[in-house]
């Protein structure tokens, strides 16, 4: 084989393991809504605010790695169930910051003990691509 079959093949073979990945992560997701009545989005955001006092939607935007837009839209449902606080700051009047209430706590808190672990099937799907590396799965 040449090395550029090799190359193609490596690059079928990685969007195989990358649609994998997509399909287990969108079960996952079906699954946490309808157990938690939560986004993994939602989680997420939970989970990011467990371990700080605040943070504002830009911290909170990068730490997820989503847009500002989608970001506000997450934390307005979060806000809405009644598991996130906002709340102006004490320096500056026009910075709005935000903060897991204690019912949004005790969400987040069940949910780690509850979740265990990961999925059976995407824990299958991460196994078979240990050894991957990035240079694996986007060959030059």
């Amino acid at each position: 084989m040449t090395q550029q079959n090799e190359t193609i093949v490596m690059g079928v073979e990685s969007l195989c393991r990358i649609r994998d990945l997509y399909r287990a992560i969108a079960e996952l997701e079906a699954e946490f809504v309808r157990r938690y009545t939560l986004s993994l989005n939602e989680g997420m955001l939970l989970c990011t605010l467990l371990h700080t006092v605040r943070m504002t939607a830009g911290e909170l935007a990068k730490a997820l790695g989503l847009s500002a837009s989608n970001t506000s839209k997450i934390i307005r449902t979060v806000e809405r169930k009644g598991y996130v606080k906002r709340f102006v700051g004490k320096e500056d009047k026009r910075q709005m910051y935000f903060s897991l209430t204690p019912e949004g706590r005790r969400c987040i808190e069940a949910l780690k003990v509850e979740m265990g672990g990961l999925p059976p099937l995407l824990q299958r799907v991460l196994d078979s691509m240990s050894g991957w590396s990035e240079q694996k799965l986007f060959p030059e």
